[in-house]
């Protein structure tokens, strides 16, 4: 096991980690949430939340690779928190990311709307991406994520490109775009359920 490793699995859902701040920060992502379902935005509630389950899905397999090899997650969340959920997942990047969709959905131009001559979603989620990679390798500097593969590196960030985020914006744009609201909270549903699904069957394994 690697020291970046071995120091985040100490955290794992040790109460003791416990900060009051997580509770206003539930409450900001409530919020949000709160205001798109106040406006009866379901592109942009739905969106926000497609990214946000897709986000806990990379973060499920990242435990699970952990499990497998015995050695390092792809990546592991180090350093102080108000309560580390998996080996890569502080309760701070969680509420982070339900917020990142719902952020991205809002800035979305209409579909017809072209940058450069391009369609506006591909462009859309490639500098999405970009910027979200550039964000995580200052992260990565500072410490506080770790990467101990040689594949998921600063100096190989294609694989976070394709892997870590490319998914999470093309699911929002997806689900955002859908035709029906009843077909956006099955979308939704399908992947929170996915997870809710790897959640209880792994963690009661005690693989994550």
């Amino acid at each position: 096991m690697t020291e970046h490793a071995r120091q985040a699995l100490e955290l794992v859902r040790d109460s003791g980690q416990f900060k009051w701040y997580v509770i206003p920060l539930l409450l900001l992502v409530i919020y949000v949430y709160s205001v798109e379902v106040e406006r009866r935005n379901w592109n942009v509630l739905f969106g926000g939340l497609a990214l946000w389950g897709m986000d806990l899905f990379n973060e499920i397999w990242n435990s699970l690779v952990f499990h497998a090899t015995g050695r390092a997650p792809v990546w592991a969340a180090g350093g102080p928190t108000a309560y580390q959920l998996l080996i890569g997942l502080n309760i701070e990047i969680c509420f982070m990311f339900a917020i990142m969709g719902v952020a991205a959905a809002k800035m979305l131009p209409p579909k017809e709307t072209r940058i450069l001559g391009l369609p506006n979603r591909p462009v859309l989620i490639a500098l999405n991406s970009v910027a979200a990679v550039g964000i995580e390798v200052l992260l990565n500097k500072a410490g506080v994520l770790t990467w101990d593969w040689s594949w998921w590196q600063p100096s190989f960030p294609f694989l976070i490109f394709l892997i870590g985020y490319v998914p999470f914006f093309a699911a929002c744009f997806w689900v955002h775009d859908l035709a029906t609201v009843r077909a956006k909270a099955i979308a939704v549903g399908a992947i929170l359920g996915i997870d809710a699904v790897a959640v209880l069957v792994f963690g009661a394994l005690g693989w994550l």
